[in-house]
């Protein structure tokens, strides 16, 4: 290898950095087209002129603000701290994701980019793209694990709907890292007509930070709301985490509070000994090391050889081996903490909030609700605690009722 590729290579692996983790490991194809994609976000942001039109389509089109809902009825069964609901759920396509979509979508358009692609696990991710796709006039193409695809039919049917082909992943496992690799694969035939939509807080600079910064305004409401309603900072966050982008953007907003506690919550499955679950932080024995998959450097559920292992979880969207950069570096210098809640207890979570609050929460969430109920009832009454509902149930259904019948 010559000189000049090796500096190349070395100064493409250091860009997009968190603490150690982070970085860009791509084949050399893609080099070119990120280094565009993160010049293209840098020079947006500064853009004063598409911050405008993204806030002007995150009010009319996605429904911002959404709202800070103090949880009456969870306070009082719980007994402990005051817990307010962030409502991800009640944005356009409802969750989270939406905030990400239409902002690269966006970008997408003034890169003069016609199609867009994205990987989706739940499917929230993949409806979110296709209806940002569809408002601003392009082609989309979502690739979706056929297991992933058989326990959303819902969200399927609601991408074909919204105009987009939505492509069935059959290798490995069939879920979201499968289809994360098709799509990277699509990418990088196509980079000169197509701006990959990726969905979370994962894959090669600039990524993760492309991603944070388009769902900080989770984080930016819900300091903003809970200043007005409270007076005060919470003392607690909490946040399901998959790659975590919805964790990330409600993060953002606190991380130099060091007042306030910011807890992540994973996938456990069907527990920890049971090998069957997407545990990469929480667990120190059985969980994640230090690894790269997906063209980023983080922590990865991988064996002694390298190997990616298989995850669980009844909730779709957390079903992934590796985790953030960002959030692996929160971990790593202790600014934020990890827990895991299993596929019982997030089904226990559900429950729960439909009954006490009336609200169908998306299984995601349910995990961040879950380390709620275990929590708050140990905490001061005069503590406050915030919990993002990242999306809505309705996608769920199917897999509730097949869980119960089992």
């Amino acid at each position: 290898m010559r000189r000049d590729d090796r500096e190349t290579r070395r100064s493409a692996a250091q860009a997009g950095r968190f603490g150690r983790f982070g970085g860009r490991y791509v084949p050399e194809t893609l080099v070119g087209p990120l280094e565009d994609l993160a010049e293209a976000h840098r020079a947006a942001v500064r853009d004063a002129g598409f911050r405008r039109e993204l806030s002007r389509w995150l009010r009319d089109f996605v429904g911002r603000p959404t709202p800070l809902t103090f949880a009456a009825r969870t306070t009082e069964a719980l007994g402990g701290a005051r817990v307010y609901l962030k409502r991800e759920d009640l944005a356009h396509t409802g969750a989270h994701k939406i905030n990400n979509t239409v902002g690269q979508a966006l970008l997408a358009r003034r890169m003069g980019k016609a199609r867009v692609i994205a990987e989706t696990g739940a499917g929230q991710h993949g409806v979110a793209t296709a209806a940002a796709a569809a408002a601003l006039g392009l082609t989309c193409t979502i690739y979706m694990g056929e297991t992933d695809m058989a326990r959303q039919p819902l969200n399927v049917s609601r991408m074909r709907l919204l105009g987009a082909e939505v492509v069935p992943v059959r290798s490995g496992a069939r879920t979201l890292k499968e289809a994360v690799s098709e799509a990277l694969r699509d990418w990088a035939l196509n980079v000169r007509t197509t701006h990959y939509v990726l969905g979370s807080v994962l894959g090669p600079h600039p990524f993760p930070s492309m991603v944070r910064d388009f769902q900080k305004v989770i984080g930016r409401e819900a300091r903003s709301q809970v200043l007005a309603k409270e007076g005060r900072l919470p003392d607690l966050l909490i946040a399901c985490v998959g790659g975590g982008s919805n964790a990330a953007g409600l993060f953002s907003a606190f991380v130099a509070d060091q007042g306030v506690t910011l807890v992540g919550v994973e996938a456990g499955g069907l527990g920890a000994r049971s090998g069957k679950h997407a545990t990469r932080l929480a667990e120190a024995r059985r969980g994640g090391t230090p690894g790269v998959l997906h063209g980023t450097y983080t922590v990865v559920l991988q064996d002694a050889a390298g190997q990616t292992r298989r995850t669980h979880s009844v909730a779709a969207g957390l079903d992934y081996p590796a985790v953030g950069p960002e959030h692996a570096d929160l971990r790593a210098r202790g600014r934020a903490e990890y827990g895991s809640v299993t596929d019982d207890e997030a089904l226990a979570a559900f429950d729960f909030l439909c009954r006490t609050e009336g609200i169908l929460p998306a299984l995601e969430s349910a995990h961040a609700v879950a380390h709620a109920l275990k929590r708050v009832p140990r905490m001061k009454r005069s503590a406050v605690v915030v919990v993002n509902l990242s999306g809505r149930g309705d996608k769920d259904v199917e897999t509730l009722s097949a869980a119960r019948r089992a």
